[in-house]
């Protein structure tokens, strides 16, 4: 499957969006620092996105980063899971 491109979503083109199955979407973050709930914040403006353009997609997060407690209760609150990256 193609990777789909960002700015069909009117994010930024350094966002980086891969398939993990055919109804569920990763939003990439490949990063060192941590996810804190500014970062959470962010990310689901891009979900929202997302999903104004593909309502029936499910999100999902891959970070290679430690999250926060506070930014995985207000993303899990959300319906967005995290997975970690995997190389």
């Amino acid at each position: 499957m193609d990777k789909p491109d960002p700015r069909e979503f009117g994010l930024d083109g350094n966002t980086v969006l891969e398939w993990v199955d055919d109804h569920t979407l990763a939003l990439v973050m490949d990063r060192k620092t941590r996810i804190l709930l500014a970062d959470g914040k962010r990310i689901l403006a891009k979900v929202d996105r997302i999903h104004a353009v593909w309502a029936d997609t499910d999100i999902v997060i891959r970070t290679s980063a430690p999250v926060c407690s506070k930014a995985v209760s207000f993303l899990d609150k959300s319906g967005v899971l995290i997975y970690p990256l995997t190389q």
